[in-house]
């Protein structure tokens, strides 16, 4: 097994977790497999409990793990399943060593930080990486592991010499460091400062680990006097410094470091130079140039809680653009406090309540995304009752279901108190009520949590459309309450439609309106699962429907008849037009592969546009 290792130094927010799910891409470009580890030297014992304005959403795996963000972007560039162990946290690591010596596994001896905790870390750190991520049963290749913070904080100071310790101890060609980095520009001077890396890297020095590759943070490319500069004074090759630059898109950040050779020297320093293969990152550089010349917008509002903040919903957006890159449209994202939609702002904060509804009325279709508390969800309900009367398309997710619930029920039933016992435990018409299994006491990992079955049950609904007509899905979950199954069968009297539920029948999945152009609510999170070149169904139905397209998705094999039959015509693949020689379009229809769309001579990038 081989190991590169990706710290942060001179500020947080660098970029080192998609920087380490490049370097991942990379390599597998090279024909490896590669697996990931996230440190995150915080105390807790996962994200579940923390605030999303701490440390940006909580991502959720299918084994029900509540992990970093980062790991997110681990699964969705290297599409890979990662666990709940290829998150590693101060708290699981001293739950971990407490527990042993509860037990009497160090035989009396004085449990210390060295070398018990350093050695806790490194067995972890070998045990996980060698649990396969990508469907195959052998171990992968090589393991990139992402230490969280910056070089010099006082909590990460265990896990730094334990990983001093585990490069020594799986030996030299089988460890590779690579720091990332600020080179800043001060606006006064004009000039790239190498002083902030120079002080990153002595510090990183100090504490027993020495990079082998410098990944530098910049505006602009770095300059040839500047890399210089760096190789002098940090002791590292100049061919082994790469500069990672603003760019429009992070797609491009594996074709930066691919242009730049960085896999040469990842491959030296790890001795693969034998067995690697030229990458050439092909999806990659179609996608990152197809989303840069996207010009036709599609506005989409999310309306939430947290909307200060985008990493909060970080996977949501991510799946909003896959979603529309393969309906080649450019993404456009209103931000939507949900608190400024309700009738209290009108009073407190009338600019504000004037400017949420304007942004709300002038979107092409409205996401109302998960969360908790009581905070913005009559603002959230408010979305739902406009995009339901107005004949937007709406896509609800988690709480955004169950909003959508407690709307239809006062606005069509006539319940007017109906709400979730979650905000209004007396209420008359508890539409939304606390799962029976769930903790009142506990909040850590209690919820209904990782993947799930859900079994549609109306066939003909979009979702089941969307999803490709199979059985069942496997989703994610992230949730303790859920719709009150005495309430069901009233509310499809109504004309609301439960199209999915769970394997027992009374959990409800999926929500439908069939009389509405898209309004969909889902119990669980389909972003998680979003990936480039493969959008989640529900968001691709969101934004097709938003742009209005969605018959090309629901009915592919009409349009595959339609091109068939009508003689010549174009076909917008990989951002350019083209026509088969014969004068018809050659499309071969593949239901198995990105959810039902047409591609082109098996071309790696989904959606199709008709001329």
């Amino acid at each position: 097994m081989k190991y590169v290792l990706v710290t942060g130094g001179v500020v947080s927010g660098l970029g080192k977790g998609v920087t380490a799910s490049s370097i991942g891409v990379l390599l597998k470009d090279c024909g490896l497999r590669v697996t990931s580890i996230k440190i995150d030297p915080y105390l807790n014992t996962d994200a579940g409990t923390m605030s999303p304005f701490e440390h940006g959403e909580v991502f959720v795996l299918d084994d029900g793990g509540e992990v970093d963000l980062d790991l997110g972007n681990y699964e969705r560039f290297l599409d890979i399943k990662l666990t709940r162990d290829n998150n590693i946290t101060t708290g699981k690591i001293y739950q971990h060593v407490i527990a042993k010596e509860r037990k009497g596994d160090y035989l009396g001896k004085t449990v210390q930080v060295v070398p018990h905790v350093t050695d806790a870390i490194q067995d972890w750190i070998e045990r996980v990486a060698v649990i396969p991520v990508d469907g195959e049963e052998d171990p992968a290749d090589v393991c990139v592991i992402e230490l969280g913070g910056t070089i010099g904080d006082i909590e990460s100071a265990p896990f730094i010499e334990a990983l001093g310790q585990f490069s020594y101890r799986v030996g030299p060609g089988n460890f590779c460091l690579v720091h990332v980095s600020l080179v800043p520009v001060l606006n006064v001077v004009g000039e790239q400062k190498t002083k902030p890396t120079q002080h990153s890297v002595r510090g990183l020095r100090g504490l027993g680990l020495t990079p082998d590759i410098l990944a530098c943070r910049s505006t602009k490319a770095l300059e040839d006097n500047v890399k210089d500069k760096l190789a002098q004074f940090c002791h590292v090759p100049l061919d082994y410094i790469f500069t990672l630059y603003d760019v429009p898109n992070i797609w491009h950040i594996p074709l930066l470091l691919k242009d730049q050779k960085a896999h040469l020297a990842i491959s030296k320093v790890l001795n693969l130079a034998n067995i690697l293969k030229e990458p050439s990152l092909e999806e990659w550089t179609s996608r990152a140039e197809l989303c840069d010349n996207l010009h036709v917008p599609v506005r989409i509002a999310v309306v939430g809680k947290y909307t200060g903040l985008s990493d909060a919903y970080l996977s949501v957006l991510k799946a909003l653009l896959h979603a529309s890159v393969a309906c080649r449209k450019k993404l456009v994202v209103d931000w939507v406090p949900a608190c400024d939609l309700e009738k209290e702002t009108e009073k407190e904060n009338p600019d504000g309540y004037k400017a949420a509804w304007k942004l709300l009325k002038g979107v092409d279709g409205i996401l109302v995304p998960g969360g908790f508390g009581d905070r913005g969800v009559e603002g959230k309900i408010l979305a739902a009752k406009y995009a339901r009367e107005n004949k937007i398309p709406f896509l609800g997710i988690c709480l955004g279901m169950q909003v959508a619930v407690i709307e239809f029920a006062r606005s069509v039933l006539c319940w007017h108190d109906a709400n979730s016992t979650e905000f209004k435990p007396e209420t008359k018409h508890p539409c939304i009520i606390f799962m029976p299994e769930g903790s009142r006491t506990h909040m850590g990992g209690t919820m209904r949590l990782g993947s799930r079955k859900s079994f549609f049950n109306v066939k003909d609904s979009k979702s089941a459309k969307l999803y490709g007509n199979k059985n069942f899905v496997d989703e994610r979950h992230r949730h303790r309450y859920e719709v009150n199954p005495d309430m069901v069968e009233r509310l499809e009297k109504a004309g609301l439609s439960f199209a999915a539920k769970d394997e027992s029948g009374k959990r409800m999945e999926i929500v439908e309106l069939p009389n509405h152009p898209f309004f969909i609510g889902a119990q669980f999170h389909p972003e998680y699962k979003s990936r480039p070149g493969k959008a989640s169904p529900l968001f691709l139905g969101l934004i097709a429907a938003s742009c209005g397209e969605l018959d090309t998705v629901l009915n592919p094999a009409s349009v595959h008849q339609n091109l068939i039959s009508n003689g010549p015509k174009n076909v917008f693949i990989n951002g350019t037009s083209k026509k088969s020689p014969n004068g018809l379009a050659d499309v071969r229809y593949n239901k198995g592969y990105c959810n039902g769309l047409y591609t082109l001579d098996s071309s790696a990038v989904a959606g199709l546009s008709l001329h």
